[in-house]
């Protein structure tokens, strides 16, 4: 199932589009990235340790604001360039695409058999043993061959071409982030989840079903305290 092909079924818990009139933003149409993704590979031959931790999202509480990708490229660039992001929110015009199907959010899955890493031929993409096992990029290693962006079976692509630097980036959890304040890591704070201001990202510790979106799109809302809390209760019958 491809990113943007979500399901209806769930229905809105906070309404983003109130939000985003209310504080004057512009929602831009954004180009989405059309096709299915790959399917990951099942048949390696190579065995890789897990991630000790990913993070997850909820689409359907975003409110496309972007700010995990200024906070991404500010922490690791040091300047607030959605050109830079490592995280990749994108967003269609409203007269296009319907709720829930209008923002797209593209994080790096962290998966367990990294593609990018079995395919590099440099050895640039790799396996961070010393920090929680984070798939990363060695941009000194790196040739810019971008095979790593060919073979991530996401689309968009999880592994994103820096045009400035001419070479391949990635989500590292921010373990390698020099201008954030804070320690990053399976232990830490990603900028982009302690930024977000609709909460819809989160670190775990649990490697999430590698099937299509389900184990990193979950529902992440609070709970509408309107709703009621256990099952519904059945009417009484009328009194005759």
């Amino acid at each position: 199932m491809a990113e943007f092909e979500k399901p209806e079924g769930r229905k809105k818990k906070l309404n983003r589009r109130e939000f985003l009139v209310g504080s004057g933003a512009a929602l831009a149409a954004g180009a989405i990235a059309a096709g299915t993704p790959v399917a990951a590979k099942t048949s390696s031959k190579n065995s890789y340790p897990k991630s000790e931790a990913y993070i997850v999202y909820d689409s359907r509480v975003c409110w496309g604001c972007q700010s995990c990708m200024f906070a991404c490229s500010a922490a690791h660039y040091g300047e607030a360039n959605p050109a830079l992001s490592r995280i990749q929110i994108i967003r269609d015009a409203p007269s296009f695409t319907t709720y829930p199907n209008d923002i797209v959010m593209a994080l790096c899955r962290q998966c367990v058999t990294p593609l990018c890493v079995e395919n590099c031929p440099t050895g640039a993409a790799h396996i961070d043993t010393e920090n929680g096992n984070i798939r990363v990029i060695d941009q000194d290693k790196c040739i810019g061959c971008k095979k790593c962006i060919q073979m991530c079976p996401q689309r968009p692509h999880r592994t994103v071409w820096n045009p400035i630097i001419k070479k391949s980036t990635k989500c590292d959890l921010c373990i390698d982030a020099p201008y954030w304040s804070k320690k990053g890591g399976p232990d830490g704070e990603p900028a982009c989840v302690t930024i977000c201001p609709a909460k819809a990202l989160k670190l775990v510790k649990t490697a999430p079903t590698q099937e299509d979106i389900k184990g990193y799109d979950v529902d992440m809302a609070p709970p509408d305290p309107k709703l009621p809390s256990g099952p519904a209760k059945k009417k009484p019958a009328p009194k005759s």
